[in-house]
């Protein structure tokens, strides 16, 4: 089933609202990765203004770790991560409101 933009604007009230709330665009380093919690969440990742990938995860910390040893991402420079339990649900719209924005492409790390 195809996510409608009509929910974009209550996914952005809600993360506006503090109850899904994304931390600051953070340099993929060692010292920032450790900081980020085991907690689950969304994060995404880009590179010179591109997103790379969003996933959504039972363990950001892990997921993070995991992901920055990927060829594709190697050359990613900053992310971003969403503490919540709703994981799933906020990463497939993201992922939908990626798509409708970018004639129907997924991120660069996430095409087959």
């Amino acid at each position: 089933m195809c996510r409608s933009k009509k929910n974009a604007p209550r996914l952005r009230t809600e993360m506006l609202n503090n109850q899904n709330s994304w931390s600051d665009w953070l340099d993929s380093n060692d010292e920032n990765i450790s900081n980020i919690p085991r907690s689950s969440g969304v994060f995404m990742m880009h590179s010179s203004m591109k997103i790379l990938c969003i996933e959504g995860t039972k363990n950001i910390n892990n997921s993070i770790r995991e992901k920055i040893t990927q060829p594709c991402i190697l050359e990613n420079t900053r992310l971003r991560y969403m503490i919540t339990d709703n994981f799933e649900k906020i990463s497939s719209e993201l992922i939908q409101d990626y798509k409708n924005r970018h004639e129907g492409n997924l991120p660069l790390c996430m095409q087959e």
